[in-house]
């Protein structure tokens, strides 16, 4: 991201060598120990879904008592970015990233245009759903925690959670129901508006590494390594500050936006995340990140031929803020080197391997129709390749994005 009035860093640099470490203390301590609302939140916090996408997620992630708006939004995330167009080596399709023999049992028409195409988007979302609420059914009779049981058979099978009464003893499907409700935090609103949101102690170190590089030299991909002399972009600037207090985040900003839940702007502490992005209603556009030290401020790389200063966050595209939490960050998903999600499980993928689950997996019977919602309307002309237009990738110099190979 390109910050236009670099000039403020100059002005800031004074008071914020003087007066920030103590801010940082403060700020972050005095506001710990706040309750945090998390859990089953009804709604989907504003900017953690493309608006195209929005109301279906709201709609369809009622669909059943076991499913919520955030825990479906976790799920397409972790599976495609939000990717319309996502295709995994293994041929897993579109947002939701069903395989074809699963897409044919389970695939609804969620626009109702007649069709159901797993590379439209809003008939990718309904599907997940509908898939979602089948298993839900399937595992209702098992004790324990009915959504992480709805998990564990979307990851191994409802065979596998009825046989083991619950998570099945698999790492990869305790690391996948782990990951989903973690991940769902991020994207859940507060119960109410003026809910505060925990602080994290690893702040302040977090501030601390990033106030060390102060002064140095922007790098596009850089990662402060020995053979890039230890320069940084904006995203491996925050990377590399987490890190230094044992959070690793994800590599590209608009990644790191999911590493924990959103406070607003009025209840900013030093060591929040604070992001930019060229669409305010489209986080896959996210383009920029810094780390909040107080007073309107934030310490950024901001782009090629500047270095590593003091900035001020309100501009006009500044989009929002995460507070950082380890399971959050734990929780994210890898990507490849082209971008691609390395989702943990899809849709119809094979059974785990012997040594993790069964060698089948049993496929639950079909919903009834009479189940599924009414969809909501459809924006005119709206197409997959529309939708994703502002998928990451494409930003500017300066935008933290990594070049295709890092």
């Amino acid at each position: 991201m390109v910050l236009r009035k670099g000039g403020t860093a100059a002005a800031a640099a004074g008071v914020v060598l003087a007066g920030f470490v103590g801010l940082v203390t403060l700020g972050t301590y005095a506001a710990s120990g706040t309750p945090q609302q998390q859990g089953n939140a009804a709604g989907l916090s504003p900017g953690t879904v493309p608006a195209a996408f929005q109301a279906q997620i709201e709609q369809w992630g009622r669909l059943c008592p076991d499913l919520s708006p955030p825990l479906l939004a976790a799920q397409l995330y972790q599976e495609s970015g939000f990717d319309p167009r996502a295709r995994s080596g293994v041929g897993a399709e579109g947002l939701a990233q069903f395989m074809p023999g699963t897409w044919a049992s389970y695939g609804t028409d969620g626009n109702n245009d007649g069709r159901r195409d797993p590379w439209d988007p809003l008939d990718a979302i309904a599907s997940a759903a509908t898939f979602d609420c089948a298993l839900a059914r399937d595992v209702s009779k098992v004790p324990g925690d009915r959504q992480s049981n709805m998990l564990a058979a979307y990851n191994a099978g409802p065979g596998a959670v009825t046989k083991y009464q619950g998570v099945p003893p698999y790492r990869e499907t305790q690391g996948y129901v782990r990951n989903i409700l973690a991940t769902a935090r991020s994207f859940a609103a507060p119960v109410t508006p003026s809910a505060p949101v925990e602080v994290s102690a690893q702040s302040a170190g977090a501030i601390y590494f990033a106030q060390t590089k102060l002064g140095t030299p922007y790098l596009w991909g850089g990662d402060g390594k020995a053979w890039q002399n230890g320069r940084f972009d904006c995203s491996g600037l925050t990377k590399a500050a987490f890190e230094s207090v044992g959070i690793t985040l994800p590599r590209v900003a608009n990644d790191q936006w999911y590493a924990g839940p959103h406070p607003s702007r009025d209840q900013l502490r030093p060591g929040d995340l604070v992001f930019w992005a060229t669409d305010l209603t489209d986080p896959r556009s996210i383009h920029h990140v810094g780390i909040y030290v107080g007073g309107g401020y934030m310490i950024n790389a901001p782009h090629t031929n500047a270095v590593i200063r003091y900035d001020k966050i309100d501009t006009r595209e500044y989009i929002g803020a995460t507070r950082v939490t380890s399971d959050g960050a734990q929780a994210l998903p890898d990507r490849n080197d082209d971008g691609g999600v390395i989702a943990p499980s899809r849709p119809g993928d094979p059974a785990q391997t012997p040594a993790q689950a069964p060698a089948q997996t049993p496929t639950p019977a079909p919903p009834a129709p009479a189940a599924q919602p009414t969809a909501p309307a459809v924006p005119p002309g709206r197409s997959g390749a529309a939708a994703a237009a502002g998928a990451p990738g494409a930003g500017a110099a300066g935008s933290g994005q990594l070049p295709p190979k890092n």
